[in-house]
């Protein structure tokens, strides 16, 4: 499942064409994704400015000048790929290509959006996995998919006070807990091992156990993995793709996710190993994270 940084990656992708835009016209290929469409759904939309293009935990966030917001969730395998109208051009930062024939209509293409930007935006899920809904933007908080989920990792709020707070009495590894998304919004298991051996804490730690002078660095290294993965556009390990189409290239600088039996990239001499919690791999060096 896409963690925080690739779905920070689609929505950057899908700026430029959707945000301040018009949604010129909206079409389901059929009835619903994981639960189905709303009523009137591509009717609520059609004509509609989107004012902000948000991101919430995993979820895509359109908000749009008729009050209500567009909830997007990729699930295992969805994908938004964005197609200039009529030849490539840049916007921005990005270049996207035209649309080939037949875009839009293909056996797992379930949503296609065109804006006045002009493009088109697909959403492709295979295993339709995926979900949408509107909902209305004033009471987006309270909705159940919302109410729940806990500070988001890279806002000014999340520091080492609201971890030591978070953390405290907590009997289940710091792996597990910081997976919890009532705990930290958006975190998962690729960006979780990646942290925590960056901080040199064991993952298999209680996390109530961990001495608040350690908080900081861990705080730290969950920031900058975040912003690395994003600034490479994510990991494309089976699914992901950015907007554009082009696969994230941040599962090349993996330092431990998925490296088992290879020698640690901090030159301790040890071995990543490899571990199960929670039904989940968890990598990690036994010699220099403790």
């Amino acid at each position: 499942m896409p963690e925080l940084p690739e779905v920070e990656t689609v929505r950057l992708g899908l700026l430029p064409v959707m945000e301040g835009h018009v949604l010129t016209d909206v079409q389901t290929r059929r009835g619903d994704l994981r639960i189905p469409f709303p009523r009137d759904f591509t009717a609520r939309m059609r004509g509609r400015q989107v004012t902000a293009l948000r991101r919430r935990a995993k979820y895509l966030l359109a908000d749009l000048d008729s009050g209500e917001t567009l909830v997007i969730h990729l699930g295992m395998s969805g994908r938004m790929s964005v197609y200039a109208e009529g030849k490539q051009r840049r916007i921005g930062s990005y270049v996207y290509d035209k649309a080939p024939q037949g875009a839009g209509t293909g056996k797992h293409d379930h949503v296609v959006f065109e804006t006045d930007a002009p493009a088109r935006i697909i959403f492709n899920d295979h295993r339709r996995f995926g979900l949408m809904t509107l909902i209305q933007t004033a009471h987006l908080d309270e909705d159940k998919l919302f109410r729940d989920i806990g500070i988001e990792p890279l806002s000014g709020k999340f520091n080492a006070t609201y971890l030591a707070h978070a953390l405290d009495g907590k009997k289940t590894p710091i792996k597990s807990a910081l997976l919890d998304q009532r705990l930290i919004a958006g975190l998962g298991n690729i960006y979780v091992c990646e942290a925590l051996f960056r901080a040199k804490i064991s993952p298999k730690r209680l996390a109530g156990s961990i001495r608040k002078d350690r908080l900081p660095p861990l705080v730290s290294a969950i920031r900058r993995v975040l912003k690395d993965a994003i600034a490479a556009g994510g990991s494309t390990l089976r699914d992901h793709a950015q907007a554009t189409g082009d696969p994230g290239s941040f599962q090349h600088h993996f330092l431990v996710y998925g490296r088992e039996g290879k020698a640690c990239k901090l030159g301790c001499k040890g071995t990543v190993k490899r571990i199960v919690q929670a039904g989940r791999s968890t990598f990690y060096c036994p010699k220099c994270q403790t």
